[in-house]
């Protein structure tokens, strides 16, 4: 157990004397993305981390919500983010056109404004701007 404190200090967890523990955003998107490796379990990532499986996967929905940026994986072929995606039609008076090369852009459209991106936008940074957004609301 004192390796397992020890090593969870070194990441930056906190430790307070009620026995609770506060978790950086940083910690939690590490682990949540060692869940997606392939062969990973929830379960044996939690049991590395000294947390319940269900709190792991709570931190999972907080990155399939947005709400948790992970790292960026170490290769291209490896699922780097969760990211919402909402499709709806626009109501007619809100409808826009984009120029025709819309299928050559990827556009975020928050409110009034307007983000446009090249269809080739890594998630990773995609993920970063919808968060960014987001967090300025």
């Amino acid at each position: 157990m004192c390796a397992t404190n020890s090593f969870l200090k070194s990441l930056g967890v906190e430790f307070y004397a009620s026995g609770q523990r506060r978790w950086p955003d940083e910690v939690k998107a590490q682990a949540v993305a060692e869940t997606l490796a392939p062969g990973a379990t929830v379960n044996s990532v939690a049991a590395c981390y000294g947390v319940k499986p269900n709190h792991l996967s709570a931190w999972r929905r907080l990155a399939k919500q947005g709400k948790l940026i992970l790292p960026a994986a170490e290769t291209a072929e490896e699922p780097t983010a969760f990211a919402p995606l909402v499709l709806c039609e626009p109501a007619a008076a809100q409808a826009q056109e984009f120029p025709s090369r819309s299928t050559d852009m990827l556009h975020i459209v928050f409110g009034d404004v307007t983000i446009d991106l090249a269809a080739d936008t890594p998630a990773v940074r995609i993920a970063e701007i919808v968060h960014a957004l987001g967090a300025s609301s």
